[in-house]
């Protein structure tokens, strides 16, 4: 375990970085400090977890980092982009056409087939599907028998790997999933979480996941600790073992202070 995440070895080939992130809601004596100063990196190529208890900043800093929230303070780059400095049109692009988004909730359209949510990104942005790389991430995603399928014939967790092809198709530079098995039982979240870690070993995609969950984070190349807003610890190739201890640590440290 290590205490200072964003002195990492692969900084020179970071897919996304921050640096001095604060993110401040309300102002005065009511201000919550969100992030109170964040520096980190994420590796390109790499599967990396966030965790941290209720209100330690984890689904802000993703948030931040993904342009789906404006940082107080701070940078934001994601691929050389500045993210921290775009308008909202700039954002909208970026969103569109270089991150990749799976959240807790599927949502899928009811009306389309499943390979129809699929390419839904490249449809709305009228870019071509690149066929090879859709049928690379078909093949990943373990649903080349369910295409045809609409998502109320599929299961909660072919519909999140539905979700999980749809935030790959277009090639993203990173996919940020926020609580993606939050929903799901035990034995669709193995499946999930085993195409998000070979998404990233087999297709090269980064992805980045915010969770709650210790076997989840288990899957994860890497997970950054996160308490107060600030990032207070790290693991390499973590266990779920590992992950708890580190979990039951920060917890007695706040318990003591």
């Amino acid at each position: 375990m290590s205490s200072t995440p964003a002195s990492s070895p692969t900084r020179s080939a970071a897919i996304a970085s921050a640096r001095g992130l604060v993110k401040t809601y309300g102002k005065g004596t009511t201000a919550v400090h969100a992030l109170a100063g964040v520096d980190v990196d994420f590796a390109r190529g790499q599967f990396t977890a966030i965790m941290g208890p209720s209100g330690s900043g984890k689904s802000t800093l993703m948030h931040c980092m993904a342009g789906l929230d404006t940082p107080t303070e701070g940078t934001v780059v994601v691929d050389d982009l500045t993210v921290s400095t775009m308008n909202q049109r700039q954002l909208t692009k970026l969103r569109r056409t270089q991150l990749g988004f799976i959240f807790q909730s599927f949502n899928l359209v009811p009306t389309l087939t499943a390979l129809e949510n699929i390419t839904l990104p490249l449809d709305i942005a009228r870019r071509p599907v690149d066929r090879a790389h859709l049928a690379a991430v078909v093949k990943a995603v373990g649903l080349a028998d369910r295409l045809k399928h609409r998502p109320s014939e599929l299961s909660g967790g072919q519909q999140q790997r539905v979700a999980c092809a749809r935030a790959l198709v277009s090639k993203p530079s990173v996919v940020f999933a926020d609580e993606p098995t939050g929903n799901l039982d035990s034995v669709s979240s193995r499946e999930v979480l085993t195409f998000l870690r070979s998404s990233v070993d087999e297709l090269d995609q980064s992805v980045v996941m915010v969770t709650h969950d210790p076997v989840a984070a288990s899957y994860a190349h890497r997970v950054l600790f996160l308490a107060d807003g600030l990032i207070v610890a790290e693991l390499t190739e973590p266990t779920p073992d590992s992950v708890l201890e580190v979990l039951g640590s920060l917890t007695r440290q706040k318990a003591s202070a």
